[in-house]
């Protein structure tokens, strides 16, 4: 929570005339269109086709409500992102009407005549000032941003342009307030708005303004903002782009992104589109979602094949499809800045394909790069005042963890093998202790400072396996050689892991204190943790217990917290104790193909892990028990040729996926390879490094385009 002096410093500061004033003027306007092409009278009679998204118009200058409210209002407030059932009600590309729940039984005139009875409910409740009746209108409460957006639209006195329930509880516990639990959009900002009028700084400013300096000012958004290369698939369509200030992509066979609800629905209209594409389908989908809903404040990376950067662009509204075109509907806005062209004396190799995400050290290494070709005086005059240079900032995944340290006290990261579980803990451990310039430096760099790390006091790492125990971790009598005596041995109290850390802590309040326990699951935790399970939790740090061997009075210090990694595949360990559970914030880490976004012949790596992961699903019928990208990389980078591939295959995969497959009794490693088995020896075929690349390819085809998994594929 921010303090009222920093609240009121920061409003008399802000500067509300220039491009804030042109944004509230702007605002204003689109407004005034809303309100006079949707006059509050006509609601009780708007027909269907003024309404909804997905029908055929003639006038692309006079669009249905939901269009005019995502897409032509950017000044209003973003409440863009997401499908298009964000409308309650809308027309599908198949041309089947798509519906919230309550509505999926009704004919459709049936169901927007509901609908609509409850707009007109809503708005009547508002204009009266009696918001709480809006919060009994059932089939509202689907659509809160939309509801949230109209509501404000038509009376911009009485709410913010703050969409977000995220967000707005965000700046509620801000300037001092508690968000109600569960409490619907629309009444947050209500909330929101109601505390903001107390504020004698901001008083007289318009709700435009208002909402403008929160995020300017507090923005509740990552700090690290997504980062993806997107290849424009032509020069001229790069051109295009530039000129048009956007990112344009192809695949303009497919309608609307916004109406497919989940990535399933989109890969099938792809497959039907692009059947050659099939085998892509799954990792295709996924990043047109994400191409979907990006963000204001992105970050696009244009490039022209693999050594050659165009550009940076900051997007600065989201996804829109425009039907008027015949190349390039698929578009998101984004700020271009040329200065960062560059070219790579080592080729990019994830930027093959058209989409990837760029890592924090890549962003790092393109802004060094730049900062490195200015010369003369601005070059100079920047250094010596300390700007100009990339600022050290952490990757998403670990403030992620962070985030979850500071609200829970403790994480586990769960998953799969091979997803970086303990490479994030470890990040985390740098990022804690104040070095988060080497989270993202060269492997030999990150694995010095953590070696440095672990020579410290603040963080200890531990494996736990069935035989660690309470006294490794917090204290037991053991037996020791007692110096200048004869006879042997004499019990003496020994401090586990755990208590030694947390007093070094109790001594040291100014800093973190982190252990770090890699397998968690694979460690009896009852046994090991004993009676501190209940010390977990963060409103009872400080408080004693008695320790029972020993009597002593022990506490968990505020400033102590724990990291656990946790191989959801493991079949040698059983479930973690859920009262135990639910002490941790659990961060799940799946397989990430997209992190490996390069190829090695005609193999797309990212496509070996999906085909792998889809038919290990199909064969055991779950999804829990997958293959990680770790697999695929080799210091932080995606294997390099066909020799480093075939020895990862037949080395570490093919052995992992055998030990999965025999504790599940009816399940053979050929129902996962089907065509990479010899069934004369009924083991998987062995081949030479180039072959099998291509083998490999094959078997990935088979994988989209073809459902079974049979010896006959």
């Amino acid at each position: 929570m921010t303090t009222p002096d920093h609240f009121r410093s920061a409003a008399l500061k802000y500067d509300r005339s220039g491009p804030v004033a042109q944004l509230v003027a702007e605002a204003a306007e689109q407004r005034k269109h809303v309100q006079t092409a949707f006059l509050l009278d006509d609601w009780p009679s708007l027909p269907l086709e003024r309404y909804a998204l997905g029908q055929e118009h003639s006038d692309p200058d006079d669009p249905p409500y939901c269009k005019l409210i995502e897409f032509r209002t950017p000044a209003l407030g973003s409440m863009k992102g997401g499908s298009s059932a964000k409308h309650i009600l809308y027309r599908h590309h198949s041309g089947v009407w798509k519906t919230a729940k309550p509505l999926r039984d009704l004919p459709i005139e049936d169901a927007w005549a509901r609908l609509r009875g409850e707009f007109v409910a809503g708005l009547k409740a508002a204009g009266a000032g009696a918001f709480d009746r809006i919060d009994s209108l059932p089939i509202l409460q689907y659509g809160p941003a939309l509801v949230t957006k109209t509501l404000t639209t038509y009376f911009p006195d009485e709410f913010l342009p703050i969409y977000s329930a995220a967000h707005l509880r965000y700046f509620i516990e801000l300037v001092g307030g508690t968000p109600a639990p569960g409490a619907a959009t629309w009444r947050l900002n209500r909330h929101l708005r109601t505390l903001l009028r107390s504020r004698d700084e901001i008083a007289g400013w318009q709700p435009d303004e208002v909402s403008l300096f929160l995020y300017d000012t507090f923005d509740p958004r990552p700090v690290i903002p997504d980062m993806v290369q997107i290849s424009p698939e032509t020069p001229d369509r790069w051109e295009d782009c530039l000129a048009d200030g956007s990112i344009r992509i192809g695949w303009d066979r497919i309608d609307d992104l916004g109406q497919y609800p989940n990535d399933e629905e989109l890969r099938l209209a792809l497959v039907d589109a692009y059947p050659r594409q099939a085998a892509q389908s799954v990792r295709l989908a996924e990043s047109l979602r994400c191409f979907r809903d990006l963000q204001p404040g992105a970050l696009v990376f244009a490039n022209e094949g693999t050594s050659d950067l165009l550009a940076v662009g900051t997007v600065t509204d989201g996804y829109s499809y425009d039907e008027t075109r015949s190349r390039g509907r698929h578009r998101v806005a984004v700020r271009w800045d040329v200065g960062y062209a560059q070219h790579f004396d080592t080729p990019q190799r994830g930027w093959g394909g058209q989409f990837t995400k760029v890592s924090q050290r890549l962003w790092q290494d393109i802004q060094s790069r730049r900062q490195a070709a200015k010369t003369g005086e601005e070059a100079t005059a920047q250094a010596a005042a300390g700007v100009g240079g990339p600022t050290p900032e952490l990757p998403l995944e670990v403030s992620r963890v962070l985030k979850a340290l500071q609200r829970k006290g403790q994480v586990i990261l769960q998953g799969p093998p091979g997803t970086g579980k303990t490479h994030l803990a470890l990040n985390a451990a740098l990022a804690l202790n104040g070095h988060a310039d080497a989270v993202t430096a060269a492997p030999t760099e990150r694995a010095q400072a953590i070696r440095s790390l672990l020579d410290g006091d603040r963080v200890e790492l531990v494996t736990f396996h069935p035989t660690y125990d309470y006294g490794d971790f917090v204290q037991a009598f053991k037996p020791v050689h007692e110096a200048g005596q004869t006879g042997g041995l004499a019990l003496k109290k020994i401090d586990g892991l755990f208590h030694r850390i947390c007093t070094k802590a109790a001594e040291d309040d100014e800093h973190t204190y982190l252990v770090v326990i890699d397998e968690i699951n694979r460690g009896d935790l009852p046994r090991i943790l004993g009676e501190l399970v209940t010390l977990l939790d963060l409103d009872k740090r400080g408080l004693p217990v008695t320790l029972p061997l020993t009597g002593e009075s022990f506490s968990v210090p505020p400033n102590v917290r724990i990291i656990g990694t946790m191989n959801i595949v493991d079949h040698n360990v059983a479930g973690v104790d859920r009262a135990i559970m639910r002490r941790f914030a659990r961060v799940d880490m799946p397989p990430d193909s997209s992190v490996i976004a390069a190829s090695i012949g005609g193999l797309a790596l990212g496509d070996l892990l999906d085909a792998l992961n889809t038919r290990i699903a199909r064969a055991l019928g779950r999804t829990c028990s997958l293959i990680g990208h770790s697999y695929l990389m080799r210091d932080g980078q995606p294997l390099a040729t066909d020799d480093e591939l075939s020895d990862v295959y037949f080395d570490e995969i093919i052995p992992d996926l055998e030990q999965l497959l025999s504790f599940e009794g009816n399940v053979t490693i050929g129902e996962v390879l089907g065509s990479l088995m010899d069934y004369g020896t009924n083991r998987p075929r062995r081949m030479a490094p180039s072959d099998l690349v291509g083998a490999l390819a094959d078997w990935c085809a088979a994988t989209e385009s073809g459902p079974p998994m049979s010896p006959d594929e």
